[in-house]
């Protein structure tokens, strides 16, 4: 079998969408991508489920220094989780956390302006949220995202990607609802490997699909 399983982004979105037929046209429902990569598959999703369409804007908290390790996240919404483990195993100081969120709030806030413009934060409570990226190695954003979701109390959280890790998407489903990872191919290596086109989604295409997706649910209603 040839490494490449999907072309690029549009038709991923289009395969995972055939995955999530059952929320089709439900009620309280909305599909949210993690920008970038993940809101060119997400639209393919929204537009097949007739469900409105935003971004979930997600920040690591890295160690200073060792930014690769995380001690927590930043989330749409303010919301803030913290790793409470890492940060008593390292003997984070508190000034350094503070400092750390402060530039990651401000690095969040203007991705939110620069995608979303005035409108406001999605409202997530009592709805069934389908979370969507392109794509998932560690799943250690995906995680971060599912937890600062969970505290804006929405009814049901579906994690849904094109194509993830065997082992992260099993460590997935002891923290939502629902796992759907249309292919789990083994070697994994990396989510570009299986995407003949993964070329970086850029900023000006976010706005563009967004504001498509939500004249395609306000022509629909």
């Amino acid at each position: 079998m040839s490494p490449r399983l999907f072309r690029d982004r549009t038709e991923a979105g289009r395969l995972l969408a055939a995955r999530l037929e059952k929320y089709a046209g439900k009620p309280d429902m909305m599909v949210l991508a993690l920008p970038r990569g993940g809101v060119p598959v997400a639209f393919e999703v929204a537009k097949a489920l007739h469900a409105p369409m935003d971004v979930f804007v997600v920040r690591k908290l890295g160690i200073p220094g060792h930014e690769e390790l995380a001690m927590g996240a930043v989330a749409t919404g303010g919301v803030r989780v913290l790793n409470d483990q890492v940060v008593r195993v390292l003997g984070i100081p508190d000034y350094v956390i503070a400092a750390v969120v402060d530039w990651e709030t401000e690095e969040l806030k203007r991705r939110e302006r620069l995608y979303r413009g005035d409108r406001p934060p999605p409202d997530v409570r009592g709805k069934t949220v389908i979370l969507v990226d392109d794509g998932l190695a560690t799943g250690s954003t995906m995680l971060a995202a599912v937890q600062a979701l969970r505290q804006q109390g929405p009814a049901r959280i579906v994690v849904a990607v094109p194509v993830a890790a065997p082992d992260t998407c099993e460590l997935l489903k002891a923290h939502v609802d629902e796992v759907v990872c249309a292919a789990t191919p083994e070697p994994f290596y990396a989510v570009g490997l299986w995407y003949q086109d993964f070329s970086q989604t850029t900023d000006e295409e976010v706005r563009e699909l967004l504001g498509r997706s939500a004249s395609e649910v306000a022509h629909a209603s």
